[in-house]
């Protein structure tokens, strides 16, 4: 038995597929269990995924917490970020697949800073709570209509691109104005930064004075920014970070917890687990048993 959580690639069947693919959550349950790995069983993602309920209500994990999920929730996932469903026979919706370098491509099509809160796992919540006016579910019923038509006489590819940047802008419209506290200025762009900074260098340091170094402010200013954007401090948010970076090593990988400490950059393999334990109250080993 394998001591470690699949990640789950992108296959699709549709033949000269471009990178994105659309399935309702009705067929995926009808054949979880002809499937290698149970998709109500947690696996890390090696694609970006949309799902959006249409009818019923259950739970979805998304990086080791459980969201519950109703008529008109979407749920969007990031590459690398770890997935499990709660399937019930009422369930229904669509499960909208893509890969990074479909969404790139489809980024570089958009208006700057266009989609920058869908995609932005550290920073916003992973659940959008659809208005009932709102006509996101026509476009995604078009999208799978487009998908499933079987007439390869005509190219598809342009008619998925153009559905697909008008779903992506109504659901980034639709997250902006859940998250209208955090509006675009120079404060979040900083804050944009220091993620950014952070995802580079975090096996480096965990010191927010280094980061705020490197942004050329004081460690005051950017744990101002931090509490206003995040409600967290800077150390707070880096610590959160390096423990869910951790997580998802320790459930995808055989990796040890000697070498995990680091490969994150800790210089004594105790002081990480004493870190770890403090942060989730479990050590690596029974934190990675429990998701096994």
């Amino acid at each position: 038995m394998k001591n470690e959580i699949p990640s789950i690639l992108f296959n699709s069947e549709k033949p000269n597929n471009s990178g994105i693919e659309i399935i309702t959550i009705e067929s995926l349950y009808k054949r979880k269990d002809d499937i290698d790995h149970s998709p109500e069983k947690a696996h890390q993602v090696a694609f970006n995924m949309i799902v959006f309920y249409t009818e019923g209500e259950s739970k979805q994990l998304v990086d080791f917490v459980w969201h519950t999920v109703k008529k008109n929730t979407i749920i969007h996932l990031s590459k690398g970020q770890i997935n499990a469903f709660q399937f019930t026979e009422s369930l229904k919706g669509y499960i909208l697949l893509f890969t990074d370098k479909y969404l790139k491509k489809q980024i570089n099509l958009l208006p700057k800073n266009e989609i920058a809160r869908l995609f932005n796992s550290h920073l916003f919540s992973p659940i959008i709570q659809v208005p009932e006016d709102s006509n996101v579910q026509k476009y995604i019923k078009l999208f799978y209509d487009e998908y499933s038509n079987v007439n390869e006489g005509y190219n598809q590819e342009n008619t998925y691109s153009a559905l697909h940047s008008i779903i992506f802008s109504k659901l980034e419209r639709l997250k902006q104005y859940q998250t209208f506290h955090l509006k675009q200025s120079d404060k979040l762009n900083k804050f944009l930064d220091f993620k950014s900074l952070l995802e580079t260098h975090f096996s480096k340091s965990r010191n927010a004075d280094f980061y705020a170094e490197k942004l050329n402010i004081t460690y005051k200013h950017l744990n101002t920014i931090c509490k206003d954007i995040i409600s967290l401090t800077a150390k707070q948010f880096i610590d959160e970070f390096i423990v869910l970076e951790a997580k998802r090593l320790l459930v995808n990988s055989e990796i040890k917890s000697t070498e995990l400490a680091y490969s994150l950059g800790f210089e004594e393999p105790t002081n990480f687990v004493k870190y770890f334990k403090k942060h989730t109250e479990f050590t690596p080993n029974q934190f990675k048993k429990d998701y096994i």
